[in-house]
């Protein structure tokens, strides 16, 4: 597993948070897969024009593909079990209505939680990444939901950790395949 910390993707969270602090934000990191791959598992198809500005962007990545959703309906969150499908995949989710991280393998959910309750974690495997996740400073418990760092940043570095990809800030400054969600619910 990689050494991601918070302070590896804060430059990613700051990308989708504004000057008073909202993000909206959603990320999957899929392993082993090329970026066209990945995008046609959710259904995006490389190239066609984003009328209404929301789509996919799939960026190539050390280890796999790094898919960051422009838009509100969650696609990537939503279909990370399917993009896991004979890999591995996962997918942070922070908005200002929602928040939240899912871990799946080969089509089956491992993990998944809210940003802020560890503890109501589910899942096939809740506590794989309990390690990780108190190292990367995501509270454990709900006695005290104290938080040391970023836990947008903080569930970034855990989706790189569990996943094995890293997206650079170059690679994401690079080029990207980029596909419209228009076609998918809800945005149809």
């Amino acid at each position: 597993m990689s050494g991601a910390t918070a302070a590896t993707y804060e430059w990613l969270y700051r990308e989708f948070t504004d000057d008073e602090d909202s993000t909206w934000l959603y990320a999957g990191f899929v392993q082993s897969m090329s970026p066209e791959e990945a995008l046609q598992r959710i259904n995006v198809t490389p190239g066609t024009p984003c009328e209404s500005g929301f789509g996919v962007a799939a960026y190539a990545a050390r280890g796999g593909t790094v898919l960051i959703e422009h838009g509100w309906a969650g696609i990537i969150f939503h279909k990370v079990g399917l993009l896991s499908a004979g890999t591995a995949a996962a997918a942070v989710c922070a908005t200002l209505n929602s928040n939240g991280f899912t871990y799946c393998i080969d089509g089956q959910m491992i993990t998944t939680f809210g940003l802020y309750s560890y503890c109501f974690r589910e899942g096939g495997d809740p506590d794989r990444l309990q390690a990780d996740v108190g190292d990367l400073d995501l509270p454990v418990d709900d006695e005290e939901p104290q938080f040391a760092g970023n836990p947008v940043s903080s569930a970034l570095a855990l989706a790189e950790r569990a996943t094995g990809v890293h997206l650079s800030r170059a690679r994401y400054a690079g080029h990207a395949l980029i596909g419209s969600t228009d076609h998918l619910d809800p945005y149809r």
